[in-house]
């Protein structure tokens, strides 16, 4: 049963000599159903045509509706509604720590429903789809928007590598390092968290553009210190070689001092070049589709150091850089505020739907 009245899904096919369980039960199209140890997190639902005829234990309690009474789409939408989570939450026993909070089958049928007749409620359910049509609707146009915004900025950081490489030699990443770091993976095993211990950046905290420094892992200074190469001193380019391909940020100066695991490749930059302008030049489409042309492993998909030093960008001179990268943050800056808006947009249309459902079942739809 998926949570907060999703419903139910087919979870798997198992042998029948693999069945523990000595007793389990079919369930029909159109029952209804819940799985009584997450009852308080709105696993309720009613059986769809293509599980008609399925298995399920004793944790998943079914009914058969009474269709004189209840309309199966306005069942469908109050199970979505917070109140019924909370009193099934109410009248459920045990300890929710320990996922053992359970709505036994006689208190199930203790719920409260408001219940008009069944004209009044399929008009309801009718009402209620139009209006969560159009909120879904909204939700693809934000998420279009946002892939667009993506797009854009990626053809962005294309047209400034066009426009470097037209008058500016092109360079292989190897020969622009600090030759005593070159390019490195960090510490391969990070061991478990040590109070006090080296903040080690993973490859869940690089993101487009942005290092995450909440959470960092605290790493056991007797395994860290075996990696000083990849020891951070603040604004080294950060390349996500392992999960998430491509990804970039600049490392912020209150990393110095920390370090970063094998997922992540460290570039440290001479001062030939500026480090956001290489982050813009390797995020261009070009750049991307040459790392991932070199992507390599089943298990552990990756690319290799080597391949990273052979990456080439153009370099113009350093006021060159600062003046197209100006240019550059300006267009960034407004898609951030962009970016911005659309998550604001996308609370706003979170709240939507729980609000439609609250005027519903107070009869004020």
């Amino acid at each position: 049963m998926r949570l907060y009245g999703a419903g139910p899904f087919h979870r798997e096919l198992k042998p029948a000599m693999k069945i523990l369980k000595k007793s389990h039960f079919v369930i029909k199209e159109g029952d209804i159903i819940y799985n009584k140890l997450f009852a308080w997190k709105g696993t309720f639902g009613i059986v769809p045509q293509e599980l008609d005829g399925m298995f399920v234990s004793d944790k998943f309690p079914t009914y058969e509706l009474d269709r004189t009474r209840v309309s199966e789409r306005y069942l469908a939408w109050f199970f979505r509604h917070p109140d019924v989570w909370e009193q099934a939450r109410m009248m459920s026993t045990g300890s929710a720590a320990l996922s053992k909070l359970t709505l036994n089958p006689p208190r199930f049928l203790d719920l409260v429903i408001p219940l008009p007749d069944l004209v009044e409620q399929e008009r309801i359910a009718e009402h209620i789809e139009a209006l969560a049509a159009k909120v879904e609707r909204a939700r693809q146009l934000r998420s279009h928007s946002t892939t667009e915004s993506a797009s854009l900025f990626s053809a962005v950081c294309e047209n400034m590598l066009v426009r470097a490489g037209a008058s500016a030699p092109v360079r292989k990443l190897s020969s622009l390092v600090d030759p005593s770091r070159g390019i490195s993976y960090g510490i391969v095993q990070t061991g478990t968290e040590c109070e006090g211990g080296i903040p080690t950046l993973r490859a869940g905290d690089l993101r487009w553009f942005h290092v995450n420094t909440s959470g960092v892992k605290l790493v056991d200074p007797e395994i860290e210190k075996g990696y000083l190469r990849t020891r951070l001193k603040g604004r080294e380019l950060l390349l996500r070689i392992r999960g998430g391909v491509g990804e970039l940020a600049v490392c912020p100066e209150l990393m110095a001092g920390g370090n970063v695991s094998r997922e992540i490749a460290v570039i440290p930059l001479t001062n030939e070049v500026l480090p956001r302008f290489a982050m813009f030049l390797l995020s261009a489409r070009s750049s991307q589709a040459k790392m991932r042309g070199n992507v390599r492993g089943t298990s552990y998909v990756g690319i290799n150091l080597k391949d990273v030093r052979e990456l080439e960008i153009p370099v113009p001179t350093v006021s060159k850089q600062q003046e197209m990268l100006s240019d550059l943050e300006t267009i960034k800056g407004k898609l951030d505020a962009l970016a911005n808006l659309q998550s604001e947009t996308e609370t706003e249309l979170d709240a939507v739907l729980p609000a439609i459902l609250d005027k519903a079942f107070k009869g004020e739809l």
